[in-house]
């Protein structure tokens, strides 16, 4: 991973092999980031996506094990009820047919290059669980605001 800040936006280009929502973790965590949101494009070599099922409230995975490329990787970094970084993100692919497939992002490995822009506020949004929904979803009535 390689890394580089241009005022209250990180640059973040993920290498291939890496595996990216644990690569966001640990970059979410070494530059102590309470908000952030995420844009990306590059390629992955194997995808497992997401779908979020109301009625058991679970997720249904599918994996793609084959590589594709990241057509637009959108999400945000905000702080579990431990403090720890959550990453969330969806994300579309094409396929080398040009079909598309999309879904949260489960775990995914970098092909040749994930280009990732990570824009910053200075305040830290909190997840909780919510039971209703079975999700653990920002509380907004505790967010943090630090000074810039």
């Amino acid at each position: 991973m390689q890394v580089k800040r241009v005022g209250d936006i990180f640059l973040v280009r993920l290498e291939t092999g890496e595996e990216v929502i644990e690569s966001l973790k640990r970059f979410a965590d070494a530059y102590r980031i309470g908000f952030g949101s995420i844009q990306a494009i590059g390629t992955f070599e194997r995808v497992t996506l997401g779908y979020y099922d109301t009625e058991t409230k679970a997720y249904q995975d599918q994996s793609v094990e084959e590589p594709v490329e990241v057509l637009n990787l959108s999400g945000n970094i905000a702080k579990g009820e431990d403090g720890e970084p959550i990453v969330h993100a969806h994300v579309t692919v094409g396929r080398s047919d040009y079909s598309t497939l999309g879904g949260h992002v489960v775990e995914a490995t970098v092909g040749p290059t994930l280009e990732v822009i990570i824009e910053t506020r200075a305040a830290t949004v909190r997840r909780r669980r919510d039971p209703d929904v079975g999700l653990d979803l920002w509380d907004l009535n505790q967010v943090d605001m630090q000074s810039a």
